[in-house]
């Protein structure tokens, strides 16, 4: 077995950390190992972040032409959602867990999330829109050895003057207030923007499910983003010092682009073939309406189908417009597989 290798304390210093490597070694160590250190190449994404990589760009070029001044029809967003679809979409690199699940199943569920976004903010005058897909890039110490950087999906500034760091999810799974009032990502988002622009302006952090047709907000008190600062920069010492990145065996381990070679995924592959039960798939995968099937027990080519068959925190809210009814949002319990799936 390829030992890791060694690093430099320049390496470590060089080094500049994402939520998504964060969110990586949290994960499974050897997973990053194989992203980050070995950089080993990988020629295929999941289908959860193919649909994830499509939407997000539809939105983007939507508030584009809105801010422009030119808002398309629904029937165009939706025409170039399925043009880009068959433009990248490749079945020998486009993989999928859930092998009961075609890809048309996949296309038909991007277009949900895309007409819902469409329907809840038409006609999109809802604040301003200071960036698309902006990058921010801050240290966490003074002494600048702690360095994070992402992509904010949209900034915008209220009709009250507040800035709002919107952030876009495809998956089914909408966490608790509870959980989203300890998210990592998007609070770091707002360190990155205070970091270029300062802290006069109150700031929220917005998340869109798509899929549920459902907003949340949630703030950030002075107080929890100094925490945050902390305990980022712990978790950071913590993966400088790892030296053996052990593999950590889950229900993700079926999505993870490295189960080819991973140690754990050959065990638990000669566990199933001595009659041990399988590991069950997420809950929170992306899945359709049908009733679940229990998954394959490695990834499979899609089909080429693609035709269309604040001192205290507020509780929990919508932004601006009251919730429309819809389905549960579902148990607090639920992982958040999307999340880690569609990585920035």
């Amino acid at each position: 077995m390829r030992r890791p290798v060694e690093r430099t304390a320049k390496d470590l210093l060089a080094t500049v950390y994402s939520h998504s490597r964060l969110s990586s070694y949290e994960n499974c160590p050897r997973q990053f190992h194989y992203r980050y250190i070995e950089k080993r190449p990988v020629e295929t994404e999941s289908i959860e972040a193919f649909v994830g990589k499509r939407v997000h760009e539809v939105l983007e070029r939507l508030h584009q032409f809105v801010d422009r001044g030119q808002v398309p029809s629904l029937g165009k967003v939706v025409a170039r959602f399925r043009a880009d679809w068959e433009r990248h979409f490749d079945a020998s690199r486009v993989l999928t867990v859930r092998a009961e699940n075609p890809p048309a199943s996949y296309l038909e569920l991007g277009t949900r999330c895309l007409s819902n976004y469409y329907r809840r903010h038409y006609p999109f005058d809802h604040g301003e829109t200071l960036s698309i897909e902006a990058r921010v890039a801050f240290p966490l110490d003074p002494a600048g050895r702690y360095r994070i950087q992402g992509f904010v999906d949209r900034i915008v500034r209220a009709p009250d003057g507040a800035v709002e760091i919107h952030d876009y999810k495809t998956g089914r799974w909408v966490p608790s207030q509870a959980k989203l009032d300890s998210d990592r990502q998007l609070a770091l988002y707002q360190l990155g923007f205070e970091a270029r622009h300062g802290r006069d302006a109150s700031v929220r952090l917005v998340w869109h499910f798509l899929q549920r047709d459902q907003v949340r907000v949630s703030t950030r008190t002075r107080e929890q983003l100094d925490t945050l600062c902390g305990q980022t920069i712990a978790l950071i010492d913590r993966i400088e010092a790892e030296r053996e990145f052990a593999p950590k065996p889950s229900a993700l381990c079926s999505w993870c682009e490295h189960n080819d070679v991973c140690p754990a995924m050959a065990t638990t592959t000669a566990a199933a073939k001595a009659g041990a039960a399988p590991v069950p798939a997420p809950s929170a995968a992306l899945t359709t309406a049908t009733a679940p099937v229990p998954p394959a027990a490695t990834r499979t080519p899609a089909s080429t189908s693609t035709s269309t068959s604040s001192p205290a925190r507020a509780p929990a809210r919508e932004l601006v417009r009251n919730p429309r009814p819809g389905p549960a949002t579902g148990s607090a319990e639920a992982p958040p597989v999307e999340s880690q799936l569609r990585l920035l």
